[in-house]
């Protein structure tokens, strides 16, 4: 039996940086990792998709130049193969990185395995038992396979990534982020993609507006967009999967040569063996977690997807920042200090913070809106790509900024102008008096807000 400081169960974003953190402090660490080493985002999420999306975005690019005066001659031809090799070795170094950092790493044992607690102060691992005074538990999610789908070869965010060659025709369940990012990078890398999803709007979280807005984008790239569709069957047909769609007129098949299930994901909290300690899962089956990310073990803590509490990379670095800010910092940081942020690597993006106009209006707060179609911004005309639209809300009474959503190229950087300024707690009019580089899509913010109009008038 081997006896640690700290158990440190999953490689995500979380658990290296606390590894690092608690081994630089003196403890005694094991970090437990049944796989690959960088979690979701390294191996299966961020990393990856964004080097697909990369390559997608200059297919996109060199097919639709002509208006901006260039011509290519000839067709342009994607090469799957070569992008999933170049997305590999992008994968294969930052899981390479990481085993330097954990075998470089005084006082950081790495142990290769499935991890199941036997009890709130050991756990099991290839047959061997490991105590430890404290876990932090960073198990992520995976992929959530809904019934009726257990017979066909469905893909996955994982699985599609492992493809070599370009579906014909990809059929998506799923209109939300791990969607719409597939399925406009498919559709840029030549296959013919239809989207289902049962509800009326793509992005159900997001104001409706921008929802319309994306299903347009989409649609002017020659992707097909079923709204309120069930997917209720689909059926291995030789080498194509048929779907049948419970639409609200009547039911219809489809038929596709490849089928992508992207409808949410599960924590990775069932075969933990938490049964065995007194960890509380609620009703989805994410660890409860208080305002300091402990669980209702004294003990153990949880960080990442499996919490519930940001389903991103950039949040499950956030919780560790905070454990860490509770065991070594100066300032304690908090689960309740954060504001949502998000954004959809579409093209062109969408980025979020904070509150839309659907949750100022569940809040009864009276607030006030500014925005800009990027139709009317001279840097997007220049730049030829005019689609999206930009809004910012304030809380009238406060001028403090509730949140904001953007569509638009470059959306996903200069979101954080607002994000800063949130987390700054100042009025709004500290950025409507500012000055910004000429020409930007930025350097419109200042000049919406100086034009607010009530949210309920607008």
């Amino acid at each position: 039996m081997m006896n640690y400081d700290a158990i440190i169960i999953g490689t995500g974003q979380a658990g290296p940086s606390l590894a690092a953190s608690l081994a630089k402090n003196g403890s005694r660490i094991a970090v437990i990792e049944k796989s690959h080493l960088g979690g979701t985002c390294v191996n299966v999420g961020c990393t990856p998709t964004k080097a697909y999306v990369a390559s997608a975005r200059r297919a996109f690019i060199a097919k639709n130049s002509f208006e901006l005066g260039i011509e290519i001659k000839g067709d342009v031809q994607v090469n799957l193969k070569a992008i999933k090799e170049r997305k590999d070795k992008i994968v294969s170094d930052s899981r390479s990185g990481l085993e330097s950092m954990f075998s470089n790493t005084e006082h950081i044992d790495l142990i290769r395995g499935k991890a199941k607690f036997l009890s709130n102060t050991s756990v099991e691992v290839n047959g061997e038992t490991y105590e430890a005074d404290r876990f932090y538990i960073n198990v992520g999610a995976r992929p959530r396979i809904p019934e009726g789908f257990e017979h066909v070869d469905f893909l996955t965010n994982e699985s599609i990534l492992e493809l070599e060659s370009i579906p014909e025709h990809l059929i998506i369940v799923g209109g939300g982020y791990i969607g719409l990012e597939f399925g406009q990078m498919f559709s840029r890398f030549g296959s013919k993609v239809t989207i289902l999803d049962r509800g009326d709007q793509l992005l159900k979280n997001e104001d409706p507006e921008f929802g319309k807005a994306i299903q347009k984008i989409f649609e002017k790239e020659g992707i097909d967009v079923l709204l309120n569709s069930e997917c209720i069957t689909a059926e291995q047909n030789g080498e194509n999967v048929e779907v049948t769609i419970d639409g609200k007129k009547q039911k219809t098949k489809l038929q596709g040569s490849h089928i992508l299930l992207a409808t949410g994901r599960l924590p990775n909290t069932t075969d933990l063996g938490l049964e065995h300690t007194d960890v509380s899962l609620d009703d989805r089956d994410f660890i409860e977690v208080n305002d300091a990310l402990k669980t209702t073990a004294s003990n153990i803590w949880a960080l990442g997807d499996c919490n519930g509490k940001g389903a991103f990379t950039h949040t499950a670095y956030n919780d560790f920042q905070i454990v860490n800010s509770h065991l070594f910092g100066d300032q304690e940081r908090n689960l309740s200090d954060r504001f949502t942020c998000y954004a959809a690597f579409i093209d062109p993006p969408l980025a979020r913070v904070g509150m839309n106009s659907q949750d100022i209006e569940k809040a009864g707060i009276k607030a006030k809106v500014a925005s800009r179609p990027m139709s009317k911004i001279a840097r997007a005309k220049e730049l030829g790509e005019t689609q999206g639209m930009l809004k910012i809300y304030i809380e009238e009474d406060s001028e403090k900024i509730l949140g904001a959503t953007f569509l638009g190229t470059g959306a996903d950087e200069y979101i954080h102008t607002i994000l800063d300024q949130m987390y700054a707690k100042q009025p709004y009019t500290v950025i409507r008096d500012a000055v910004h580089i000429h020409p930007t899509v930025s350097e419109l913010l200042p000049t919406m807000l100086e034009n607010l109009k009530l949210l309920d008038e607008e």
